[in-house]
């Protein structure tokens, strides 16, 4: 067998993807976290997929990384080879304002083939799995982009979708659901509500419901960035930073050091820094709770519940449950949580629309304003090869283009 899957609590090895699909994505302990490990592997072959030049399609060029056989049909629209762009206009910034003279970098997920975000590289392998697993029905809840992805490439893939939505989804977002075919339901709450909601579908329907930030899918398809940045970059950045409600990509990204570790020793994790607005901010809170208690024993599980008063619908995760794992992915860097504020987020949306002629979303431009307070408060130094890894563009947020054109 190519891979299996490993409970991270137990360890017990449970097979593959169809064996994990059959215990309703549960080890016998009770825990849905598991992860996948691969046996015959040798990552020196990176070495020519990574080379230079190539011309990639999609995240199955990294096929012997992934859980999958050359036979399998992929399930694809072009996602997983965004180009990573260096906006040079960051680094003048850095360098004029602090003296710091850094390269900066941005992955263009908004460029992916899908929905144009970075949920679709993991809405793309699902649909794979799913296809090949014979998995006829799913259903999760969402905010808006991983709804938008997987019912995007679930309908590609003839997989039934029902998908659970807080009050405050973006209309464009719901529109865009609605306009594959699946079935979106929204709540007349909050994104909890929505959550208990899916729960409830999925155990009184027997539908297969997402594992959530921890979902081994998820952490398979984004880990590919790691060798993105191999082949686009020559290395990996010395600086990871993103905006986060959950943070799949940061817990992927660090799997995919893990994973290329021994073939590639002279590769360091990148510091993470990570990004929340001002309102919705529970691991920023839980950070500094820690900082100001010295990191106890268990500082990782002593976070808040916060009630988002966001417009930002991506970014309302106003319990962190993946903070027990961020966290110390953050402290083990030499990274560290960031908080910029909500208010005048269209200020930086202009800067970036001027400079490069994109509109970004408002969960990307969080992350930018989040390389501006990093400057602030001296995260960043010279030499540094910092790579934002934005998720969205402005398509499924009219109000927030609108915001960024309207800005003087």
């Amino acid at each position: 067998m190519k891979y299996q899957l490993v409970c991270k609590k137990c360890g017990k090895v449970i097979g593959d993807f169809a064996a994990w699909f059959n215990q309703d994505q549960l080890c016998e302990c009770g825990s849905n976290h598991a992860e996948v490990t691969y046996n015959t592997t040798d990552y020196h072959l990176l070495d020519e997929l990574c080379k230079p030049g190539q011309k990639v399609d999609n995240l199955y060029h990294y096929l012997p990384f992934l859980p999958l056989d050359k036979a399998d049909e992929q399930v694809t629209c072009g996602e997983g080879a965004v180009p990573i762009e260096e906006w040079e206009f960051l680094g003048r910034y850095a360098k004029d304002k602090y003296g710091i003279d850094c390269k900066v970098v941005v992955a263009r997920n908004d460029l992916n083939g899908g929905s144009g975000t970075f949920k679709d590289i993991a809405a793309s392998l699902a649909a794979t799995l799913f296809k090949k697993h014979g998995v006829k029905e799913y259903c999760l809840a969402s905010t808006g982009n991983a709804a938008t992805a997987y019912a995007t490439y679930l309908a590609k893939a003839g997989v039934k979708f029902d998908v659970f939505a807080p009050h405050d989804m973006y209309q464009e977002t719901q529109q865009s659901i609605r306009a594959t075919g699946q079935n979106l339901q929204v709540s007349e709450g909050g994104y909890g509500q929505a959550k208990a909601e899916a729960a409830d579908f999925h155990k009184n329907q027997n539908v297969m419901i997402s594992a959530g930030n921890i979902d081994p899918i998820r952490v398979e398809a984004k880990k590919t960035l790691v060798f993105e940045c191999m082949r686009q970059l020559g290395r990996i950045p010395d600086v990871y930073m993103q905006a986060v409600a959950g943070g799949t990509s940061p817990i992927a990204f660090e799997k995919g050091m893990r994973e290329i570790a021994d073939a590639y020793p002279q590769y360091r994790m990148p510091r993470m820094l990570l990004v929340q607005q001002d309102t919705c901010d529970p691991m920023v809170q839980a950070w500094e709770w820690a900082i100001e208690n010295e990191f106890p024993q268990g500082w990782n599980k002593h976070f808040p519940t916060v009630v988002p008063q966001t417009k930002i619908s991506i970014l309302t995760a106003g319990t962190p449950g993946m903070y027990p794992l961020v966290g110390p992915i953050v402290k083990n860097s030499g990274g560290w949580f960031l908080r910029v504020k909500e208010e005048g987020l269209e200020r930086y949306g202009r800067m970036v629309k001027d400079a490069t002629g994109v509109y970004m979303g408002p969960a990307s431009v969080v992350c930018i304003a989040g390389f501006f307070k990093a400057l602030e408060e001296k995260r960043l130094k010279s030499g540094d090869l910092v790579l934002l890894n934005t998720g969205e563009g402005c398509e499924r947020a009219l109000w927030f283009k609108k915001a960024i054109d309207d800005c003087k």
